[in-house]
C-alpha cells in the first residue's frame, strides 16, 4: 500500500464514523463524482477506465455512450459508497445492521447450515463486510480469507474490525496457498465460508463465459465444496433505497439485498478431479450472471478480469513461472529427485481470491 494511501485509511478509520450519515455519504458520492469527471476528462485505462469497460461487456448492446458513461458514474458512487459504510460499520448498532439488509436466501441454506458448514462464491459487489456482519448475527459465523498487506499494523486492524463482526479470517500472504488451513478450519466449525471469486488471473483460474466474454475467476470455492463434501451458494449484495419505518430504523437511506441461491453440483457423476471443478465453477458463474448483469452499477470490478483486457504475454509468462515453483516445490517435498505425490484437490484448489483487508487500491490506480 502506498504511503499516501496508508495515511488515508488511517485517517477515515479514525475519523468517518464520526460524520453524520447524511454528511458521509454525501462526502464519498462527491469523492466519486471528481473521480468520474478526471476519468471523463482525461481517460485512463485503469480505474474507472476499467470500470467503464467491464460494464460495456454486462449491459445490453443497445446502450449508448451516454448511458454507459451514467453506469460508470453510478459504478463510481455504489463503490465510495461501499468505502464509507466501512469505515462507518463500526459504529453501526445491531439494529441498524438489521435493518439495513433484506435477506433474500435460498430454503437448502439454512437446512444445510442445520447440519454443518456452506460455501458461498461471492463477486465483488454491494458491501460485503455489512452483508457478513449481518450473517454471523442471523446464520452463523463467517470464515473467509483475508489478503495480508502492508503495513502490517494496518493489516491486523482490518482483522480485528472483521473478528469483531464475529467473523474468523485467515491470512494469506501473496502467493501463499491456504487451502489446507482453510479446509482444516471449516471441517472444525459451523460455517459460512465466503469467498470472492469473480476474478482470479493465476494459472489455476478457471476459464468461463460472462455475457459471452471469456473472463478468469477462482476454482476456490468449488474446489473447498468439493473437498469437504458441502453445498455451494453464489451470493449476490446489490444496493437498494429505503424508505419509511425500514429507513428510520436503518438511520441510512441505502439498504443491502443479500441473495444466497444453490448451485447444484454437476450431473455428470463421470466428472471427476479437475474437469468437476471447472464445471461446478462454470455453474456458479451461469447463476450469477444474471444478477451481475441487472446489478451492474453494484460490481465493483475497476480491475482486468475480461480476457481481451489482458496482456496474454504477461500472462503466459507468469504462469509459466507458477507452474515452475509448483513444479520444484513438488521435487522438493518428494525428496532425494524423486516426483512429489499431489493430491486431487491441490491440483485444483486454485489461488483462494483473498477477501481486501480494506477497501481496495483499484481506484487509485
Amino acid at each position: 500500500m502506498s504511503a499516501p494511501m496508508d495515511r488515508l485509511y488511517r485517517f477515515a478509520w479514525k475519523n468517518v464514523r464520526r460524520l453524520p450519515g447524511p454528511v458521509g455519504y454525501g462526502v464519498f458520492h462527491l469523492g466519486a463524482d471528481l473521480v468520474w469527471l478526471a476519468h471523463r476528462l482525461r481517460p485512463r485505462p485503469t480505474g474507472a477506465g476499467q470500470l467503464r469497460r467491464n460494464l460495456a461487456r454486462l449491459l445490453p448492446a443497445a446502450t449508448s455512450d451516454r448511458q454507459l458513461n451514467a453506469a460508470v458514474r453510478a459504478g463510481m458512487r455504489s463503490y465510495m459508497r461501499y468505502f464509507y459504510e466501512v469505515f462507518a460499520l463500526p459504529a453501526m448498532t445491531p439494529e441498524q445492521i438489521r435493518a439495513r439488509v433484506r435477506a433474500d436466501i435460498d430454503p437448502s441454506l439454512v437446512e444445510a447450515l442445520g447440519r454443518g458448514s456452506v460455501v458461498v462464491a461471492l463477486a465483488h459487489m454491494g458491501n460485503w463486510d455489512l452483508a457478513g456482519a449481518w450473517a454471523c448475527r442471523h446464520l452463523a459465523p463467517v470464515l473467509t480469507v483475508a489478503e495480508r498487506l502492508e503495513p502490517v499494523d494496518l493489516f491486523e486492524q482490518f482483522v480485528e474490525f472483521r473478528e469483531g463482526l464475529g467473523m474468523r479470517v485467515i491470512g494469506q500472504s501473496h502467493g501463499e496457498r491456504v487451502f489446507d488451513s482453510l479446509v482444516e478450519t471449516a471441517g472444525a466449525g459451523r460455517y459460512v465460508i465466503a469467498l470472492l471469486a469473480d476474478r482470479d488471473l493465476s494459472a489455476s483460474g478457471v476459464m468461463v463465459d460472462v455475457e459471452g466474454h471469456p473472463a478468469r475467476v477462482a476454482a476456490g470455492p468449488a474446489a473447498l465444496a468439493d473437498r469437504l463434501g458441502l453445498p455451494l451458494f453464489i451470493g449476490v449484495i446489490s444496493y437498494e433505497t429505503l424508505t419509511g419505518s425500514r429507513r428510520r430504523a436503518a438511520g441510512s437511506r441505502w439498504g443491502l439485498v443479500l441473495t444466497l441461491s444453490a448451485v447444484p453440483e454437476p450431473a455428470d457423476t463421470a466428472l471427476k478431479g479437475r474437469e468437476r471443478i471447472v464445471a461446478w465453477t462454470r455453474a456458479w458463474v451461469e447463476r450469477i450472471t444474471p444478477h451481475l448483469r441487472s446489478h451492474a452499477v453494484d460490481w465493483h470490478m475497476l480491475q482486468a478480469v475480461f480476457d481481451e483486457d489482458l496482456d496474454q504475454a504477461r500472462l503466459a509468462r507468469s504462469h509459466r513461472g507458477q507452474q515452475e515453483q509448483r513444479a520444484d516445490a513438488g521435487a522438493q517435498a518428494g525428496g532425494s529427485g524423486a516426483p512429489a505425490r499431489v493430491s486431487a484437490s491441490e491440483r485444483v484448489e486454485g489461488r483462494l481470491e483473498a477477501v481486501e483487508s480494506g477497501p481496495g487500491e483499484a481506484l487509485c490506480e
